[in-house]
């Protein structure tokens, strides 16, 4: 995993790299499979299935971090405000390792020091958030010819993965609690550094299996808020952008989204229902017992998608639109060309790091934690007066709105009912329906118009406004009733 924090412009934007762990899978594994076929979907080939090196002599301070200004040569006016953006790069030696560190990116706000401190959790499991940072959200994306151009809507504007690394297998993590763990003390070194920004608003997000991630990570921020741990981390509120967060529900969802939008017949649909039934007994399983359980719940869940798309030949799960050539369904080569260069690894700091776009061991690592639901830390955190958006692109399958919808839905907190019953409107950006919205109190869930799985790619001024208007509580409702979604 990876994140980085941004201070939006709205905000300051942090980009961190998170090491996970390994466990015994054969070399042939139907999971490492898995996650081989989704990395070279997006035209990516990290060089090693971990970031595994002896470690540079950096001069570790009381914090334990690291940390640089970095200044890109990049094409185009910022637009800003600022006259010197602060642009960082920074490893933070993580404590409760024997040789680990994680990386990050930190991006200043291109408005004023006041906004809110956004990070930001790629998911895979175990891949960069550099993907989110140069195709998503982050302040400049990466042109043809290696070089970088302004993220008109990047979220600085108004907010053993990418060069994370250890030397010792022992470091990598596989469940929620050691990720969680690390992230909280990177995020106390974090604000020690910055404490000019520890009274800011904190905001939590990120997508996909970030939508595991989070919760843990937020709950395990306002856990240490409530024991007085450390530095008081002024969290407001979380993100998910098309998530795995309950897997008992939105795995069956599969084959519902892919009947209604034609991906496969209805004789399709009544021949998965058995595996349906196979997945949610093994999930229960998997809650009851860990271990092995959680593994078998994996290999009986997924093979209900691996059904959908050998029915769909050529379909991009990742936006049901497109059709992908061969194996390729993007094309984000460039991200690995541009931080492998000599001349960027040296801006970082990294040395002769190598740059590990997405990591099949730590992929390989999750799989106990994958089929985990990590719905249940929300409730909890929502009595708590922490704000929660869960938001899906409508055209992506992987992680599909309708199975988020059915989980939120789900959920059971003291305002289920009135969330249930709250009308559904539309989400309108310069008077353009973008998406439709619905919530009560804490809690908003938002379907977004023409988008897949990646959200602020392929509506980078919808996600924008989305984001800013959330953290400011102006998500409205509009008029219509389609409740539930």
């Amino acid at each position: 995993m990876a994140s980085s924090i941004l201070r939006l412009s709205s905000h300051l934007l942090l980009f961190v790299f998170v090491v996970s762990a390994t466990v015994s899978l054969a070399a042939d594994s139907f999971p490492k499979t898995q996650a081989e076929k989704q990395i070279r979907a997006l035209n990516l080939f990290p060089k090693h299935e971990v970031n595994h090196h002896a470690g540079l002599n950096y001069s570790l301070g009381a914090s334990q971090i690291v940390e640089k200004r970095l200044k890109f040569p990049v094409l185009g006016d910022s637009g800003t405000s600022v006259q010197d953006l602060g642009h960082h790069a920074g490893y933070y030696k993580l404590p409760h390792t024997k040789d680990a560190r994680m990386f990050y990116f930190f991006f200043e706000s291109r408005n004023s020091t006041a906004d809110p401190v956004v990070i930001w959790l790629t998911g895979g499991p175990g891949c960069s958030s550099e993907l989110a940072l140069f195709y998503e959200n982050g302040p400049f994306h990466i042109t043809s010819n290696l070089s970088l151009t302004w993220n008109d809507f990047g979220w600085d504007k108004p907010t053993g993965t990418g060069f994370s690394y250890s030397s010792d297998d022992d470091d990598l993590r596989h469940n929620e609690e050691g990720v969680s763990n690390d992230l909280y003390d990177f995020l106390q070194a974090f604000f020690k550094e910055h404490p000019q920004y520890l009274k800011n608003d904190f905001y939590i997000t990120g997508e996909s299996y970030a939508g595991h991630y989070i919760p843990a990570f937020a709950s395990r921020v306002n856990q240490g808020n409530k024991n007085k741990e450390g530095l008081h981390i002024n969290l407001k509120g979380f993100a998910i952008g098309n998530g795995l967060t309950d897997p008992e529900i939105q795995y069956p969802a599969y084959i519902d989204y892919a009947l209604d939008n034609k991906l496969i017949q209805r004789s399709d649909y009544n021949g998965l229902k058995q595996a349906v039934s196979d997945c949610q007994q093994a999930i229960k399983l998997c809650g009851a017992n860990g271990g092995s359980s959680c593994t078998s719940a994996y290999m009986a869940c997924n093979t209900i998608f691996s059904s959908i798309v050998e029915h769909s030949r050529g379909l991009n799960y990742y936006d049901i639109r497109k059709q992908c050539e061969g194996s390729l369904c993007y094309d984000f080569s460039n991200m690995e060309n541009f931080l492998n260069q000599k001349s960027v690894r040296e801006a970082l700091g990294v040395g002769d790091i190598d740059f590990v776009s997405c990591s099949t061991a730590v992929y390989e690592a999750m799989i106990t934690d994958w089929m985990r639901n990590l719905e249940v830390g929300i409730p909890s955190l929502l009595e708590n007066g922490i704000e929660v958006l869960i938001y899906a692109g409508e055209y992506d399958l992987i992680c599909n709105w309708l199975g988020n919808s059915r989980w939120v839905h789900a959920m059971e907190w003291s305002g289920q009912k009135k969330f249930v019953a709250a009308p559904t409107g539309p989400f309108l950006v310069d008077g353009v329906e973008a998406g439709l919205q619905k919530g009560n109190g804490p809690l908003t869930f938002l379907k977004v118009h023409n988008a897949g799985h990646m959200v602020p790619m392929d509506q980078p001024k919808a996600s924008l406004e989305m984001l800013q208007r959330w953290m400011q509580g102006k998500l409205t409702q509009g008029d219509g009733h389609l409740a539930p979604m």
